[in-house]
């Protein structure tokens, strides 16, 4: 499946998250599903999107929330008919013929989810349908209103005014997130809840080792970035960095991603000359950054704003040592299995990959500590929390199978 290369010391494994229930508790609950009118029903526009890293989080959290009910029917994933043909799509139901994207979320999903609560996973969801649990990954509309169209920009803010009032819950991906939903929002902290991202998808991944030889790259000899031109994600900084260490012949720069022009506006794009120790990858396929992020010395990461941050996390789990910034989610998210950088210094920038570049005993310390790290991150501890959350809020509602055991509360 192809994916849009974007998404967002010692070891953390002390560190408590949020809470789920205690083991053993579902055993007091109902196994099945009060009928239609009490089930859930999962928002499936993703399934027609390119997969960035809020349709992977949709995508991956969806797909762990059913397997929780194997044996339930009455818990479909409603998609739009031009649903990807290459995404594995169980329990999936096509609504619809000719409505797409908005319209078919807005005018046609309200009716087809029969009485059921709504969960909408990725930022946005049917406007004036109340009973519904919305997930919201951050509100950079808002904090970095630059980097969108008016348009989008208006859409994004009439949608949040309508859907803070009328949705029955928030569900978010990280506590930054969660506190700027609170100040931006005006929503009380009582109705947003967190939901861990999880990154175990990248281990059912074959890497694609064919990108190394049609980008001409050694093992250990690049350094990788991954983003795209909007402004959040820092882009000048991390080429003038790079361009700062270009002397070093024997070291290449790698950067993966690309920018959405019906999105960004044009003040968040940004021109380069590129030295040609820089190497603009574009967009790759999973298997291709699965192979870049397992063979780069490092992974060069200094956002500038990210709602939780899910490819520092992709880049541990495959054994690449890693360089954030300390903005935003990412202390939140890489805890103490990442060096970090300040993002509004190139002269950092340079000084940290320095560092990690100079001795190879500190990059494979830092590749053990982001292994290790990056474990505690599942989609199925994910789709516990959620779970919890539909448990809370509609009490009677929502009913844990007798399988589906709690996921333990430390990562």
């Amino acid at each position: 499946m192809k994916q849009l290369a974007e998404r967002s010391d010692v070891r953390q494994e002390d560190t408590p998250v949020q809470s789920a229930s205690p083991v053993g508790a579902s055993s007091t609950r109902q196994s099945r599903w009060q009928g239609p009118s009490a089930g859930f029903a999962i928002n499936g526009k993703f399934a027609s999107q390119r997969i960035t890293g809020v349709q992977r989080v949709g995508y991956e959290l969806a797909m762990a929330f059913q397997r929780l009910f194997p044996d339930e029917t009455d818990l479909p994933l409603l998609i739009p008919a031009n649903a990807r043909s290459d995404a594995v799509l169980p329990k999936a139901k096509k609504i619809g013929r000719w409505l797409k994207g908005s319209l078919w979320e807005q005018l046609l999903l309200p009716f087809a989810i029969r009485g059921r609560t709504l969960l909408s996973l990725c930022n946005m969801g049917p406007l004036f349908v109340r009973r519904q649990v919305v997930m919201m990954h951050d509100v950079a509309i808002y904090d970095l209103p630059e980097n969108y169209s008016w348009k989008y920009r208006l859409w994004y803010r009439v949608a949040f005014s309508l859907l803070k009032r009328n949705a029955s819950h928030i569900v978010t991906v990280s506590e930054f997130s969660k506190i700027r939903i609170m100040k931006r929002l005006g929503v009380d902290a009582s109705r947003i809840s967190v939901v861990l991202n999880g990154v175990d998808h990248f281990e059912k991944i074959a890497p694609d080792p064919a990108i190394l030889s049609r980008l001409n790259l050694q093992n250990d000899g690049y350094v990788l970035a991954v983003g795209n031109l909007s402004v959040g994600k820092n882009l000048p900084r991390i080429v003038a960095a790079m361009e700062r260490l270009s002397d070093r012949h024997d070291l290449k720069f790698v950067v993966v991603g690309g920018c959405d022009l019906r999105v960004f506006s044009s003040q968040a794009k940004v021109g380069y000359d590129l030295s040609k120790n820089i190497i603009p990858a574009g967009f790759v396929s999973d298997g291709e950054l699965r192979a870049l992020y397992e063979n780069a010395a490092c992974f060069l990461f200094p956002s500038l704003y990210e709602g939780f941050g899910l490819p520092p996390l992709e880049a541990m789990s495959c054994g690449c040592p890693v360089i954030v910034s300390r903005e935003a989610s990412l202390p939140e998210v890489c805890g103490d299995a990442a060096m970090y950088c300040d993002a509004y210094s190139v002269d950092d920038i340079v000084d940290k990959v320095t560092q990690m570049m100079d001795d190879a005993a500190v990059r494979e310390t830092w590749r053990e500590r982001g292994r290790h790290h990056a474990r505690g991150f599942r989609w199925e501890r994910s789709a516990h929390q959620l779970l919890d959350v539909l448990e809370r809020e509609f009490a009677g509602g929502a009913a844990r199978p007798a399988h589906a055991q709690s996921a333990p509360s430390r990562v």
